[in-house]
This record gives structure tokens, sequence and C-alpha cells, in this order.
């Protein structure tokens, strides 16, 4: 695209690190220089923020897209006005950051389906301050699948060569083996494809995580490995993709971390996010902070582009001036290149 597309990117919970790292990500030339970014959230907030780290920008309050100056050293901010900042306290969870939060989420989302954004990339959000709010979903990927209508989506987690799918995620780990089905694995795998296309990756390679130790072991430690997990690789197989599995988790992952597969699906939440986090997450210990916190996290499926930081709120340290901002730099340039992907290989759209 010879136009920078526009990015909307929500600040997440005002009460933890989304406003800082938001800013953070803003102000640097390398985001800038690809694309048309404008926070959503709240503008006094966000003015907080830049006073507090002492930051050289100014914030540009807006309440349409088209109002936007993006110019360096300039925050557009869509400002939605709804942060009390007299009864905002960083790391508490609280309705009133809940709503925030929320409401940004969804004026992206409406945004991306009005075609006044190309891509959208959001913040980290309480999920407990969110349900205190009214909105009773399980995270973000919940909420974008409501409001566009979607029906089959997967998250998507990126970081350098390990790129993981999720045949489920938000539930119960009793519930997550019961998910385990013919039908769902091969849908992710058909999502994980399109990802790994749209994100440029020529390795298309799929491995195909086994539900229980060893793979089951020929049924010697549960039978969902040979009855739902490997009838779908022989099916996936025979649809053209190249898969390989269902592969134990424990050898699995240590080899989609050198490059041999293009992306892999996990089976449930925690399998996928343990090594994944292990890759991306740099934990100082005499510090007793992170050092970087890298991994973007992708909503497969929907109608608009959602990418997003894969960490939380950081609570502990929301307002100190400490907070990475890598991961919503690498969130930022993952939602410009699906949205250049997109727009050539559906240039009507």
């Amino acid at each position: 695209m010879n136009i920078k597309p526009i990015v909307a990117v929500t600040m997440g919970d005002p009460a933890g690190i989304g406003p800082e790292i938001a800013v953070k990500a803003l102000l640097q030339d390398n985001v800038t220089s690809i694309c048309r970014p404008i926070l959503i959230g709240d503008a006094a907030t966000l003015n907080d923020i830049i006073k507090r780290l002492a930051l050289k920008a100014t914030v540009n309050a807006v309440n349409n897209v088209s109002d936007a100056r993006f110019e360096p050293g300039v925050i557009d901010v869509f400002d939605l006005e709804n942060v009390d900042l007299e009864t905002l306290h960083f790391g508490e969870i609280s309705a009133m950051a809940g709503a925030a939060s929320f409401e940004s989420v969804k004026k992206a989302i409406d945004l991306a389906l009005a075609g006044e954004a190309d891509a959208t990339v959001t913040g980290p959000i309480n999920k407990k301050s969110v349900n205190e709010a009214g909105h009773h979903f399980a995270g973000h990927t919940e909420i974008y699948a409501y409001f566009t209508g979607t029906r089959k989506y997967a998250m998507l987690l990126v970081e350098d060569n390990l790129k993981v799918i999720h045949v489920s995620t938000h539930v119960s780990l009793r519930q997550a083996c019961d998910l385990v089905k013919k039908d769902r694995i091969l849908e992710v795998v058909g999502l994980l494809q399109d990802g790994l296309i749209s994100l440029g990756e020529t390795n298309l390679k799929i491995g195909i995580a086994g539900l229980n130790p060893h793979a089951g072991d020929s049924g010697l430690f549960g039978t969902e490995d040979d009855e739902e997990i490997l009838p779908a690789v022989e099916e996936a197989r025979r649809r053209g993709f190249d898969v390989e599995g269902p592969v134990p988790a424990d050898t699995l992952f240590s080899k989609a971390a050198t490059g041999f597969y293009g992306g892999v699906v996990a089976m449930y939440h925690d399998q996928g996010h343990i090594p994944f986090k292990l890759s991306g997450f740099k934990w100082n210990p005499e510090k007793k902070q992170m050092d970087s916190v890298k991994g973007v996290n992708i909503t497969m499926g929907l109608p608009i582009i959602r990418t997003s930081v894969d960490h939380g709120t950081a609570f502990e340290i929301a307002g100190k001036g400490v907070a990475s901002a890598d991961a919503m730099v690498l969130a930022i340039e993952s939602a410009v290149q699906l949205a250049r992907y997109r727009k050539t290989a559906y240039p009507a759209t």
C-alpha cells in the first residue's frame, strides 16, 4: 500500500501498564514510519501518563478519525472521556477501569467494521474489572468474536520462530480436554495456515501437538490422541495441508523453536502459552522485573484485523515508568503486515 494503514490502538485498562506502553510505542519512529496510529481511550489518562513519565509528546484529542494529525510527537487520541482520574488507582481492580477498557475495545471494533481503521491493536485489560463493569466476556478474543458475529476463530501467538494456534483457550482444563475434537482441530489448522500466509511465512509445515503425555502412547495414557487428533491429521493431509502429528508436546515445541515447523497447533491454553512465554519473556532476577516482554496475539477468523500484546496489565509496575513497549511495537508491526496482505489479497475490501 502506498498510503500507510490507519491502526486503532486501545489503551487497555487505565489502572495497568496499557496507557504507558501505548504512548511509548506510538512515539517510536519505527511505528509511525509504517502506519498512522490512533489511540482509543481517555485523553486525560494519556496526558497524565505523558506528564508522569516526562515524555516529549502532546495529545491531540479527537472525536473523529478524520481529525487525527498523524504527526511525530503527537499522540492522536479518539477521546471517549470515560476515566475519572480522581478515583483511578494504579494496580486496582475497578468497574470504572473495566468499563473504560471495554469501551475502548468496542470503539476500535466499530471503527474497523466501518472501514475507518485498517487494523486494530489491543492493550492489556483486566478480565475481573471488565466483568465487574457488567461485560461478561472471558477476554478480548471473545469480545471481538461476539461483536463481529464470528463463530469460527482461534488465538494465534507469534514470537520469532514460534507461531502457536490453540484448539481452546479460556476454559477449564477439564473442559479443554472435552473440546479436543477432529472437526475443531481441522478448523484451526486452516486458520493457522491462513495466518502463516498472511504474515509472509514460507514454511507452511504444521506440527500438531498431542493432548496426553507421549501423545497417549497408543492408548495407555488416554484415547483422545488416537480417536480425535490422528484422524484430524490424516484428513488434513488429504486436504493438502503439510501436517505432522500428534507429536508429544514435550518434543514438539523444542523443534518448533528452531523453525522446523512454520506453526504448531496446541490443544489448550497453557500447552501453547508456557513454551511461548518462555521464549519471549525475559525475567531479570536482580531487578525483579521483566527486561523484555515479547509476543503477539492475533485473533484468526475475524472479518477485521486484531492483534494484541500477549501479556497482562502488570498491575505491580503500573505507573512506575518501567514497562516495556516491545510487545506493543511487535503487535503494531504484525497488524500492519496483516493489513498490507489483506489489501493486496483482497483489493476490493
